[in-house]
């Protein structure tokens, strides 16, 4: 079959590829549409640990696809499904406190098992997860950065009325902006870098859009930039009393200076978040078949499959006067029966 496949760190391409063989307890699905990350652009660059990658890799973890064959448990072969890519052990002691994506056993689809870039990919039945027949595979396919998102913003106390700030511009951020509105804050602000991703954040949501940092203060802060500034402007414009949500991932080993007697005396909740749990996975499909999260619009860069590398040099280069939302890889020409 065809595949994207990154053989080595810098070395990636379109190839063939071992069409997978089910496992017990495993199902074969057809991949439809893929959306590619900024992690994927780490996994292609060999910048991420080597204990959470297996080379050579077929990339793809957010991802919408069919089965292609009638399923017991999921329906019939042509059901759309999106399916979980973090895999737990379900016995050490987090996943059974429900801390799924804190596995003590990590494993993950498109980064120690084979992604979705593929005509087929082999997954746990247990991970997939079947979409009424009137969700749109635009809006499926953001399906696991949403669960991302949902996580951190279920883990703290929010409540109606917030006045918001999102730090950044990109996609976490922009979901951010747009799945913080289920809690009805007072009022959005993203905080972004390029003038261009303005409509963006407004079709997210978001009343304002500013590109310097607010001379105001917030009841909650979510940083998703993934940058040491934006970090600093979190703690900075979070108000007494508030919360900031650590989103994006710094680059590993930087630090942020900070005064922590003003975060003790202002009263203020930081928490960080990493991943989603099975549980923040299945309220966001749940919300998605309900209807009430439609974040296809987002998605500004489409490709084929045989053009793969193309949307991998779309996330990698920012068009000067373009915004840039979502970048997906249509595998419709690819899906096969199986």
């Amino acid at each position: 079959m065809k595949a994207v496949v990154v053989t080595s760190p810098h070395n990636v391409r379109v190839r063939e590829w071992t069409s997978p063989s089910p496992g017990n307890g495993e199902v074969l699905v057809s991949p439809l549409l893929v959306g590619l990350c900024g992690t994927d652009l780490e996994l292609v660059d060999g910048t991420i640990d080597p204990a959470y990658v297996h080379y050579p890799l077929v990339l793809g973890h957010e991802w919408v696809g069919r089965l292609g064959r009638d399923d017991p448990t999921h329906g019939p072969a042509g059901t759309h499904v999106v399916v979980e890519g973090v895999i737990p052990c379900g016995l050490c002691d987090e996943c059974l406190r429900g801390a799924t994506n804190r596995c003590a056993s990590y494993d993950e689809i498109g980064f120690t098992r084979p992604g979705a870039l593929a005509e087929i990919v082999s997954v746990p039945t247990g991970l997939v997860h079947r979409l009424d027949d009137d969700v749109a595979l635009d809006d499926a396919v953001l399906v696991e950065p949403m669960a991302v998102v949902w996580r951190a913003l279920s883990r703290v106390p929010l409540r109606k009325g917030l006045s918001v700030a999102v730090i950044g511009d990109g996609t976490i951020a922009l979901l951010s902006a747009h799945m913080v509105q289920l809690f009805e804050p007072s009022s959005t602000t993203v905080v972004g870098r390029r003038e261009e991703q303005r409509d963006l954040s407004l079709k997210a949501s978001a009343n304002h859009f500013e590109v310097t940092t607010p001379a105001r203060e917030f009841d909650l802060v979510i940083e998703a930039s993934g940058s040491i500034e934006g970090v600093a402007t979190a703690l900075e414009i979070c108000a007494r009393g508030g919360m900031v949500i650590l989103l994006g991932l710094t680059p590993h080993g930087s630090a942020v200076s900070f005064a922590p007697d003003n975060l003790v005396n202002n009263d203020v909740i930081i928490q960080g978040s990493f991943s989603y749990t099975q549980d923040a996975f299945i309220e966001v499909v749940r919300r998605v078949n309900a209807g009430e999260l439609r974040p296809s619009f987002l998605i500004t860069h489409r490709f084929s499959g045989d053009d793969a590398l193309g949307a991998i040099d779309a996330l990698r280069t920012v068009e000067q006067g373009a915004p840039r939302g979502k970048v997906v890889v249509e595998l419709a020409n690819w899906a096969s029966a199986v």
